[in-house]
């Protein structure tokens, strides 16, 4: 049985085993646009056989690998795409994949004709626990998802089997979203993060922890900001190396632990440290520097005129968000290795 879990706004997750419903019928609905990544392309093709069945005409459409799907050019290509192929105001563009198909269909399908119903089937733990929830959309123009808007998919699929089926690389990736969410709620989320047998438990107290957050705090004024916890410097490390989300993500934490240490006489780098790793994620990087990071930490979305404002934990649970000095800020990127 399928658990259905709604988000103020008119917006739904759908979690649960075998062949979810994508969509519900709807008589104004006459075709649908597909869209996913090379990763995901096999569970793309179900989708759009399943929607076949339900007589709706289906366009599928194969973004670029990784970050290069989210550039202008890639939008461009997209919104292309959609005039060609008559996607009206009717109709329902259907993102599957990881956080990228989903912050780039969601940002289109919100812009496209001024806003057309959007659906995410998300087939990452990475996108299961964090990025497909809560109706933050993005492109890369300069840093990460410096452009978009919030705007809420109609229904947010999540498939356990898919996500049992990942490779351990994938998966490991989605350990620091998820060890992240444990980071600022409970410390008894964060103990489960790794146990297979519990991976079920981890996605639905994610799920259900972010939710409640969203439906608190729809447009991030408040509390929503804590959910960025270590994605200040992480984002950085994310635009500036090789790594990928996940792992600039748990690189950020741990900085972020270092800076919470000397802030607040905590004693949180260590434990970070030695999680992360356990969970076979990164907690330093190489080949970049303090001058390559700053201007980059500098362009993160959460900056005030006041300055750079990260989340910074007195324990876990409790997360704060403030402004950080420079000097501070260089203390956590000495504490991952960067100089």
């Amino acid at each position: 049985m399928a658990t259905l879990i709604q988000i103020p706004g008119g917006s739904e997750i759908l979690l649960g085993r075998n062949r979810l419903p994508v969509l519900e019928l709807r008589s104004s609905r006459r075709r649908v646009a597909v869209l996913s990544q090379p990763g995901s392309v096999e569970i793309a093709a179900d989708v759009a056989v399943d929607l076949a069945r339900m007589g709706l005409e289906v366009e599928s459409l194969v973004l670029p690998d990784g970050e290069a799907a989210k550039t202008l050019t890639s939008t461009g290509i997209v919104y292309d795409w959609l005039e060609e192929h008559h996607i009206g105001r009717d109709d329902t563009l259907v993102a599957v994949g990881g956080g990228t198909v989903t912050d780039l269909g969601g940002f289109v399908g919100a812009t496209w004709l001024r806003g057309i119903e959007v659906v995410y089937v998300t087939t990452t733990l990475t996108g299961a626990v964090d990025a497909a929830i809560g109706g933050k959309t993005g492109i890369n123009v300069g840093g990460k998802n410096l452009v978009g808007v919030f705007s809420q998919p109609k229904r947010i699929v999540i498939n356990l089997d898919t996500l049992d089926a990942l490779p351990v690389g994938i998966l490991v990736e989605g350990y620091a979203e998820a060890a992240k969410t444990g980071y600022i709620s409970d410390q008894a989320l964060v103990d489960m993060v790794g146990d297979p047998g519990q991976l079920a438990e981890v996605v639905e107290r994610c799920v259900r922890f972010k939710a409640a957050v969203v439906a608190e705090d729809l447009r991030e004024s408040g509390r929503r900001a804590t959910l960025n916890y270590g994605h200040t410097i992480g984002h950085a490390i994310e635009m500036a190396t090789k790594m990928s989300h996940g792992e600039a993500v748990a690189v950020g934490m741990v900085a972020a632990a270092a800076i919470a240490d000397a802030r607040f006489g905590t004693d949180l780098e260590v434990e970070h440290r030695q999680r992360l790793q356990a969970l076979g994620l990164p907690t330093a990087v190489e080949g970049t520097s303090w001058e390559d990071l700053l201007p980059l930490i500098r362009l993160d979305k959460k900056r005030t005129s006041d300055g750079v404002r990260m989340v910074l934990l007195r324990s876990v649970g409790d997360p704060v968000v403030g402004v950080v000095t420079d000097q501070e800020l260089l203390l956590g990127m000495r504490a991952v290795g960067v100089s």
